[in-house]
């Protein structure tokens, strides 16, 4: 489950941001995420907001390396606690086609695909305890030779370093933890984003750009 070979990448050049309506569902690697990140997916592509925004919508500044941290502001559980976060992009794990196959319930679904997973590290810089199921980590989407990939449910967990959301009970202030998403991107890409933007929020979205190595 992607504990094979990986194409690590490192920071490039930007590229364009388009959507890729792309929705597929884990088999292999489900757990206890499953029904949340459900959740989470259908509000994606519910609000049209993440999915069918283009480079000219979410416009940005500069761009940032791999590590680098940005800041931003999100309502967490009910809308009633705003917190400011910290968030890094550290790196991206991309695997095989075969390990992608495994991870679908019809292997043809993932021909010419790979899963490729974000390690993002989000730390609590201020605005109150979160209790409960964190959902900050739903806003970060890889983007892959300026395409949106598909949401893999579930995927996540099995690499080492990645925490899963739901053993997070209460993040206090000064608290980091590392969630990672994982997405179905084309097999061979040759440039990545990881982008995080709230989709309530006017502010640019925090993109950190990535190339595949060799």
């Amino acid at each position: 489950m992607l504990h094979t070979k990986s194409a690590w990448l490192r920071a490039d050049a930007p590229v364009a941001v388009l959507a890729l309506p792309l929705a597929l569902t884990l088999t292999a690697c489900g757990g206890k995420k499953d029904a949340s990140g459900a959740k989470a997916d259908a509000a994606r592509s519910g609000s049209g907001k993440t999915a069918q925004k283009t480079s000219a919508d979410r416009a940005v500044s500069s761009g940032l390396k791999p590590g680098q941290s940005g800041t931003r502001k999100f309502r967490e559980g009910s809308g009633k606690l705003t917190v400011t976060y910290e968030i890094a992009a550290q790196k991206v794990y991309v695997g095989t086609e075969a390990d992608a196959q495994k991870l679908v319930s019809d292997p043809k679904d993932a021909k010419g695909l790979v899963a490729a997973t974000a390690f993002v590290k989000y730390t609590n810089k201020g605005g109150g305890e979160v209790t409960g199921l964190p959902h900050v980590d739903n806003q970060a989407e890889i983007y892959a030779d300026g395409r949106r990939g598909g949401l893999l449910i579930g995927a996540a967990e099995s690499l080492p370093g990645c925490e899963d959301p739901v053993d997070i009970d209460s993040w206090k202030t000064g608290q980091s933890h590392v969630i990672c998403q994982t997405f179905m991107i084309p097999k061979g890409a040759k440039s990545m984003e990881v982008h995080w933007a709230a989709d309530d929020a006017d502010e640019d979205p925090l993109i950190w750009k990535f190339a595949q190595q060799g």
